[in-house]
């Protein structure tokens, strides 16, 4: 299984010597960042000569771009908030033509003000729903306009924090531009890792024919996020669900400092040593 990494793990000065750290471990794959080119992750504007330079720099050093992150929080209670994260999503849209990509990564949001990362129990509304549904609506006809995909990821801070929320969402949205990143870690709340094979057959049974980017990191007995390796995840049950649905595309690591880089790698070349592609 080809192994990658999101490039924002190396805090560098430059693009290049991002880049370069990336080639560093050995990794030929990455979900991009648009902060690693020097902008904002979702910027207002995005001027052509960055595109070149990115897909330039990339391409001398054969590293393939899976996916931009294109979060914004889509349920944002303030609807200029809301409308500010579609303008910068088309903006981004637009230039994953000359990026050489066609996977933008989505979170679905959450109603806290100040923190894109923190549950709120106005999550669970009508309302938020609701925000949600117009949301991506508009974002799906962004996709559609771009010619891309949007890689929704459940969590369990967001409104989408179940793999039956998910579920839903993508039957009642109905696009095929509407596809799901699996991050395990992300699937627990506090004290379900001990259900976990059960939630992983789950999982891969509802999601797995929409699933188009594959995230790795752990956790822990206390619901913390840690390093791949360094938690209680059986890798060994992920990547044979990951094998058993048919996915093929990159197993992309993150939720780390870049001092634990070297170790996690280690610990998932030796776990993916024997998966067997899907033919």
């Amino acid at each position: 299984m080809r192994l990658g990494i999101f490039a924002k793990t190396f805090v560098r000065p430059s693009l290049e010597a991002t880049l370069d750290a990336v080639m560093s471990h050995g990794l030929d794959c990455v979900q991009f960042n648009m902060a690693c080119a020097g902008l904002p992750s979702m910027p207002e504007e995005i001027p052509a000569e960055v595109c070149e330079r990115i897909q330039r720099e990339m391409s001398a050093r054969q590293i393939d771009m899976a996916a931009v992150s294109g979060t914004f929080n889509m349920i944002h209670p303030d609807a200029d908030k809301r409308r500010q994260g579609l303008c910068r999503l088309r903006v981004l849209a637009e230039a994953c033509a000359t990026l050489d990509t066609d996977i933008i990564t989505l979170c679905t949001g959450t109603r806290d003000q100040e923190n894109m990362w923190r549950a709120h129990p106005d999550n669970d509304t009508a309302e938020a729903w609701g925000d949600l549904e117009a949301s991506m609506a508009e974002a799906l006809q962004i996709a559609a306009h771009a010619d891309v995909v949007l890689a929704l990821e459940p969590e369990t801070a967001n409104v989408i924090d179940t793999v039956t929320n998910a579920s839903e969402l993508l039957r009642v949205m109905s696009s095929p531009r509407l596809k799901v990143v699996i991050d395990p870690a992300n699937l627990f709340h506090r004290g379900e890792i001990f259900r976990m094979h059960d939630m992983l057959r789950e999982a891969f049974e509802v999601l797995g024919a929409d699933i188009v980017l594959a995230h790795a990191k752990d956790i822990d007995a206390h619901g913390q996020h840690v390093a791949a390796g360094k938690g209680l995840l059986d890798y060994d049950c992920y990547l044979e669900w990951l094998r058993k649905v048919g996915f093929a595309g990159p197993l992309i690591v993150h939720g780390l400092d870049e001092a634990e880089v070297g170790e996690c790698l280690s610990f998932l070349r030796k776990k993916t040593l024997g998966y067997r592609e899907p033919k």
